[in-house]
């Protein structure tokens, strides 16, 4: 077979403790997963059907990175976020099966053009241009579950310049990872690369030039980004 044009490269993130890459196949993200967040965001932390958005997989930013703050926004926000890779694909996959699928998992920081999604979210549109923008979702090195295990407790926590913004538990999600595998699933089959963002705690709140934001996750150690000016 012939391509018209190259084909792009496959994006990937680090795996820690390798010299190996984990392919990114795409990006979803679990929306307001934390009730506190919920309700800083306006919204009932009720326990509803969990809801997802998405990223383009060439998004993906190595921790250790400068990310230039972005074009066409004045309000750039920082989400700390349990990142959930997949090593096996299915549909329909079963909760109780769920965790059989997970080849590890990482720290992640789900960057938000924040006035640009609310200003979406207002008049029912689409939040592409307010999260799936270039650059946009740093992930960590991929933690493997055989080493691991599988985290359903401990500290998530984000600081920006050394000061703490966020400090929440994984334990206080309101949708598991299992029960949010096997709902995405019922509706996308997953595939071995697809990475899930499981959503953030309260805290959220603005990046400038110059900052330097960490994210942290017990057992998955902390990530680190600088933002840069505007390009």
């Amino acid at each position: 077979m012939s391509l018209v044009l190259p084909a792009p490269a496959t994006p990937t993130v680090a795996v820690a403790g390798s010299d190996a890459r984990f392919p990114v196949r795409r990006i979803f993200c679990v929306g307001r997963n934390y009730a506190a967040h919920a309700r800083e965001m306006g919204k009932d932390p009720d326990r509803e059907p969990p809801f997802f958005f998405s990223k383009p997989a060439d998004a993906v930013v190595d921790s250790g990175e400068t990310v230039a703050y972005p074009p066409q926004t004045e309000n750039f926000h920082y989400e700390a976020e349990l990142v959930v890779a997949i090593g096996k694909g299915g549909c329909t996959i079963a909760e109780a099966d769920a965790l059989d699928h997970i080849w590890g998992y990482a720290v992640g920081n789900d960057l938000t053009r924040r006035d640009l999604q609310l200003a979406a979210r207002d008049v029912g549109r689409p939040w592409d241009f307010g999260k799936a923008f270039d650059r946009s979702a740093i992930i960590g090195p991929v933690h493997a579950v055989s080493e691991t295990g599988h985290p359903t407790k401990g500290s998530i926590r984000l600081a920006v310049n050394g000061v703490v913004k966020q400090d929440a538990d994984l334990a206080e999600l309101i949708w598991s990872v299992p029960e949010v595998i096997s709902y995405l699933s019922h509706s996308i089959a997953l595939a071995p690369g697809d990475l899930i963002m499981t959503g953030t705690p309260a805290g959220v709140g603005p990046l400038v030039p110059g900052d330097v934001c960490t994210v942290s996750i017990k057992g998955l150690g902390e990530i680190s980004t600088t933002i840069g000016p505007r390009d």
